[in-house]
C-alpha cells in the first residue's frame, strides 16, 4: 500500500508541470527606425529624459507638478496600487494552513423517549442535560500540486504590477495634457494681442479714411468699409478673451485646483526644444510604454487564469487536523492530561458534475489568452503608429511655420508700403484694408501652427513613452 501511495504522490508531482503550458511574450514586428525619423546614430531617446528636464518652463512645472499630486485621476490610480498590494500580500498566504481557535461551551435537553434520553433513564443519571466544553485549534491545508495557488499569486502580481503602469501611464499623460493645455494658453494669449494691435491699425486707419471723409475725397463707403474691418478684429478680442478663461479654468481643474487665473510670464516664442528630437530604438517602446507594458503583464495574468481553471478540473488534495481539550463538565474542562483529544484526516476531492462547469471555464480561459495576445500585438503597433504620427506632424508644422512665417514678413511690408501709399494718395482705402486683414489672419495663422508644433512635440514624447519619470 506504501508503494502505491508513493507512486501516485509521485505521478501527481510529475503531472503538476504539465497542467497548463505557458504563452510565452511574442516578439512584435518592428521596424529598424520609427517613420520620418532622423537618421542618427544615436540610439538615446527623449522618452529617457525626466520630464522636468523635458519641459523647461517655470510656470509649466508648477502647473504638472501640482497635477501629478493633486489631479484625481492619478490619485484614484494610487488607491487602486494599495487596494491590488494588499491583495497580492492576502494571496501569498493562500500555501499557509489555516489555523483557526474554536472554543464552545453547549447544553442540551433531550426527550425523554429519544434515543439519548432513554440511556439516560437506563443508566439512572439523575441530570436531564447533556452538557459539552470544547477548546481547540483546527488546521487546514491544500496541497498545491498542481500549481493552483501558485498561478494565482501569479496572476495577483501581474495585476498589482499592472496598476503600476495603469498609474505610470495616467501621468504619461497628464503631463502631455498640462504641457499642450499651456502652449494652447500662451496661444491664445499671442492671438489676444495681434488682435489688440490690430485694432489700433485699425484705429489709425480709420482716423485718416474720416479725414478724407471730410475732405470730400472719399464716400461714406469707405468709412463703413474701414469700421466694419476694425469691428471683426475688435470681435476676436472678447473671444480670446473667453477662451483664455475656459483654458486657465480647464488647467486648473487637471491640476487639482480650483478655477481661476494662471500667472504666465513667458510668451508662445520663449517656448524651445532641441532642432534635433531623438527617438531611440523602436524595440525598447515596448518596455518603456507603460499601455505596452501593461498588455505584456495581461498575457502573463492570462497565462495564470488557465493554469488555475486547469487545476480545478483535477483532484484536490486537503489535510486537516484539530486538537484541544474536550469534557462534558465544566469543572473538568481543563483537566489535563484527561481532556486533551486530537483529530487528523486527509481528503482528495475530485469534481464530477461539475466537470463540464470547469472545463468550459478552461476554455474560455484560453481564448481569453489568445486573446491578450492580439492585445499585446495591437498595443505595439499603435504605440509604433502614434510616434511615428507625431514625427510626420512636427515635420511638417515646421515646413509649414516656415512657410506662414515668410508670409507674415511680406504681409507686414505690405500693409506698411499700403499705409504709407494711401496717405500721400498713391493707394485707395481698399488695398489698406485688404493688407490690413491678410496680416491678420496671417499672423494668427502663425500662432495656431506654433501652438500645434509644441504640442507635437509633447505628443511625441508622451508617444514615445516619456513622462513617469
Amino acid at each position: 500500500m506504501k508503494t502505491y501511495i508513493n507512486g501516485f504522490l509521485l505521478l501527481l508531482l510529475l503531472s503538476a508541470c504539465n497542467v497548463s503550458k505557458n504563452i510565452e511574450t511574442p516578439k512584435p514586428a518592428l521596424p529598424d527606425t520609427f517613420r520620418n525619423a532622423a537618421v542618427t546614430s544615436d540610439t538615446s531617446s527623449i522618452a529617457d529624459v525626466q520630464w522636468k528636464t523635458f519641459f523647461t518652463d517655470p510656470t509649466l512645472q508648477t502647473l504638472i507638478d501640482s497635477a501629478i499630486v493633486k489631479n484625481y485621476d492619478m490619485q484614484i490610480a494610487v488607491k487602486n496600487i494599495q487596494a491590488s498590494q494588499l491583495l497580492f500580500k492576502q494571496v501569498k498566504w493562500e500555501n499557509v494552513p489555516a489555523i483557526a481557535l474554536n472554543v464552545t461551551a453547549n447544553t442540551q435537553r433531550p426527550s425523554d423517549n429519544s434515543l439519548t434520553g432513554l440511556s439516560l433513564s437506563q443508566d439512572n443519571i439523575s441530570t436531564k442535560h447533556i452538557e459539552d466544553y470544547s477548546a481547540n485549534l483546527s488546521l487546514s491545508w491544500e496541497a498545491d500540486i498542481w500549481g493552483k495557488i501558485r498561478n494565482q499569486s501569479k496572476e495577483a502580481l501581474a495585476a498589482y504590477l499592472q496598476t503600476i503602469e495603469a498609474k505610470k501611464a495616467i501621468q504619461t499623460t497628464i503631463v502631455a495634457s498640462v504641457s499642450q493645455g499651456y502652449y494652447n494658453l500662451l496661444m491664445l494669449d499671442l492671438q489676444l494681442n495681434i488682435a489688440k494691435e490690430n485694432v489700433k491699425l485699425n484705429d489709425s486707419t480709420l482716423r485718416i479714411i474720416r479725414l478724407q471723409f471730410d475732405a470730400g475725397q472719399v464716400t461714406s463707403l469707405a468709412v463703413q468699409q474701414a469700421q466694419a474691418q476694425q469691428l471683426t478684429a475688435a470681435q476676436l478680442i472678447p473671444q480670446f478673451e473667453q477662451n483664455i478663461a475656459l483654458q486657465e479654468n480647464a488647467l486648473r481643474i487637471l491640476t487639482g485646483e480650483l478655477p481661476g487665473n494662471i500667472e504666465r510670464t513667458a510668451n508662445l516664442d520663449d517656448i524651445k526644444f532641441p532642432e534635433t528630437l531623438s527617438t531611440g530604438v523602436p524595440s525598447v517602446l515596448v518596455s518603456r510604454r507603460p499601455d505596452v507594458k501593461s498588455a505584456e503583464l495581461e498575457l502573463v495574468a492570462a497565462n495564470a487564469k488557465v493554469g488555475i481553471t486547469k487545476a480545478s478540473m483535477y483532484p484536490s488534495l486537503a489535510i486537516t487536523a484539530s486538537g484541544g481539550v474536550n469534557s462534558f463538565m465544566a469543572n473538568n474542562w481543563f483537566n489535563i492530561p484527561a481532556s486533551l483529544f486530537g483529530t487528523v484526516g486527509g481528503s482528495i476531492l475530485q469534481p464530477i458534475f461539475q466537470h463540464k462547469e470547469l472545463k468550459t471555464q478552461y476554455q474560455v480561459a484560453q481564448v481569453e489568452r489568445e486573446e491578450s495576445v492580439l492585445k499585446f500585438r495591437q498595443s505595439v503597433l499603435n504605440a509604433v503608429g502614434e510616434v511615428s504620427d507625431a514625427l510626420v506632424k512636427v515635420e511638417k508644422l515646421k515646413a509649414q511655420q516656415a512657410i506662414v512665417a515668410n508670409q507674415v514678413n511680406t504681409l507686414n511690408q505690405a500693409t506698411s508700403n499700403a499705409n504709407l501709399l494711401f496717405k500721400n494718395g498713391m493707394a485707395n482705402y481698399l488695398e489698406v484694408i485688404t493688407a490690413q486683414s491678410n496680416v491678420l489672419q496671417s499672423q494668427l495663422q502663425l500662432a495656431t501652427i506654433k501652438r500645434d508644433e509644441l504640442n507635437a512635440v509633447s505628443d511625441l514624447y508622451r508617444s514615445l513613452g516619456g513622462g513617469w519619470r
